[in-house]
């Protein structure tokens, strides 16, 4: 296979040798537009020409904030071009949290791509050159239209080397304010390239792009993978279209994270109760088409490699999939790893871990079991930041993730939680929530859970109730979260004991601060509104509380 120093030097070598292939497909009002590598060339060459019109020193800062589209990957190559260093910004942001991230990375200019509610982030644009694509709707002074219509294409320019920065990727803030962690071009092919290798990736494969791609697992495993395997791109046209953007693609690789195969169960189970799947799946000749027409719809019928990261996923639920057929590959890996840390493989996946240790990384556990990883593209640090970048590396260079885990005794990781999220109930005995929420998420009414339990005699959990949750009585409602309480009590210390269930009556999301971009739990924010309640909850005669 053709190796690159850069992803921008991968785009140009399929520009060359497969003009007339299919780069990218756009879905715009239910219709495909679709942009072949040369014609993606042309408007990169043309953004190029505009960004460096500007004028900018040579490595300045480019915001780009857009769902995931075709311009997503066009922007983020014509910074290169440009000889510049992206800031992607999660595109469901709000004016506040954009400000913060233009204001603290130096951003001179900032593409705007496709958003569902620009009028509202707007205002947290400083005044600095903006260019808008006007295909998502989005008008702006300059716009690229304009610019691949009347402007000049860059014919001159250089490819970074393997030192330059590349990006600066903002984290998604679970706790406190989001980091700038700073990439090269050289950590960036290290990951590539092994993630290639890891999962015997072929060339020229169809991806679908759908988690943010301004969060690194999907920057690398769909964008910079696909750019450097001269693959074709589709994404979905909207929420409402998603699943049949999906089975209309049929990707080879498919990631996604825990919040998404929740979904995916919920929409099958709405159409097929367990106990009938149960009695299909047990039908031998029915079980293959049952198998076959699940995958189709799901639009993994071609998927060969199946990943989930950025959360644990319940080893309940992975197996549910195999049932159907999907095998489900748990990874690992952090921002500041650049995601070369553990993953499962086709040939060696341990259900209920993250696997075994990717190529190039080096790992040990603290006496307090947290992993700490050293490898070949660790990040360059914080952006503006060193004195945090110093608190997270220990003495031999190692990066402290701030997760704790333990291996089995073939090298297999499990994640027993986060370092920071431990709390202390009145008995003075610490409980790590991670376990206990993985066990009770096997009830499929809930939707997302924060176990907690500061300053009462033992846990509780709070949960937010998924469709098929939301569908059933309170009565069956309540019996069933019950029933699994009493299931996954016995597997815990009699400390760890959940004593009450509490359904929220709001959802957790971004829009209400409760979640990440990514989709995962703010427990901080959590605690800050709920803390005040739970010793009157706890004291509640109920087992489950509807709040």
């Amino acid at each position: 296979m053709q190796k690159f120093n850069s992803p921008l030097e991968a785009f140009l070598y399929w520009e060359a040798n497969t003009p007339k292939r299919i780069f990218l497909n756009q879905p715009v009002n239910g219709e495909l537009i679709s942009y072949s590598f040369a014609k993606a060339g042309e408007e990169i060459r043309k953004m190029a020409y505009a960004l460096q019109s500007f004028n900018f020193p040579k490595n300045s800062h480019i915001a780009l904030i857009s769902k995931n589209c075709a311009h997503w990957i066009m922007s983020d190559l014509a910074i290169m071009m440009a000889g510049h260093v992206s800031v992607p910004i999660y595109p469901t942001l709000n004016a506040d949290g954009i400000n913060q991230i233009l204001v603290h990375s130096n951003s001179k200019a900032i593409i705007i791509g496709k958003l569902d509610n620009y009028k509202s982030q707007k205002s947290g644009i400083p005044d600095i050159p903006k260019i808008s694509v006007s295909l998502y709707g989005v008008k702006e002074e300059r716009t690229w239209e304009d610019i691949v219509l009347k402007g000049k294409r860059l014919e001159q320019f250089e490819i970074q080397k393997p030192n330059d920065l590349i990006t600066i990727i903002y984290t998604s803030g679970t706790t406190g304010n989001p980091k700038g962690v700073m990439h090269n071009v050289n950590n960036f092919m290290v990951t590539v390239n092994t993630g290639i290798s890891m999962f015997s990736l072929p060339n020229q494969i169809r991806l679908f792009s759908y988690l943010p791609l301004a969060h690194v697992a999907e920057r690398l495993l769909t964008g910079a993978v696909g750019i450097v395997t001269g693959s074709e791109f589709y994404f979905p046209e909207s929420l409402e279209t998603f699943a049949s953007d999906l089975e209309g693609c049929q990707p080879y690789l498919f990631f996604a994270v825990p919040r998404i195969w929740t979904k995916f169960q919920e929409k099958i189970l709405s159409n097929i109760p367990q106990k009938k799947l149960n009695v299909l799946l047990s039908i031998p000749v029915v079980n293959n088409l049952i198998k076959k027409k699940l995958k189709q719809k799901l639009g993994l019928s071609n998927a060969k490699i199946i990943v989930s990261g950025a959360a644990p996923l319940s080893a309940s639920l992975i197996k549910w999939y195999q049932r159907i057929g999907v095998t489900i590959l748990q990874g690992y890996g952090m921002t500041e790893d650049c995601i070369i840390s553990h993953a499962n493989l086709p040939h060696a996946n341990r259900i209920g871990t993250v696997g075994k240790a990717a190529p190039g990384a080096k790992i040990k556990l603290s006496p307090e079991g947290e992993i700490c990883i050293k490898n070949n593209c660790l990040m360059l640090g914080y952006y503006k930041a060193p004195e945090i970048t110093d608190s997270v590396f220990d003495e031999e260079g190692y990066f402290k993730t701030g997760d704790v885990g333990e291996y089995d005794h073939d090298g297999f990781l499990t994640i027993t939680g986060r370092v920071k999220d431990k709390f202390k109930t009145d008995k003075g005995k610490y409980i790590s929530p991670a376990p206990l929420e993985l066990a009770m998420s096997k009830n499929t009414d809930i939707e997302q859970i924060c176990i907690v339990g500061t300053g009462i005699p033992q846990p509780i959990a709070l949960i937010t109730l998924s469709e098929l949750g939301r569908a059933k009585s309170k009565e069956d409602l309540c019996t069933g979260l019950i029933e699994t309480v009493y299931q996954v009590n016995p597997s815990f210390e009699k400390h760890e004991k959940i004593e009450k269930v509490v359904i929220m009556k709001e959802d957790w999301n971004v829009d209400n601060g409760l979640t990440t971009p990514t989709l995962k739990v703010k427990r901080n924010a959590i605690e800050r509104i709920h803390q005040p309640y739970y010793k009157k909850w706890f004291e509640m005669e109920d087992k489950v509380i509807i709040e």
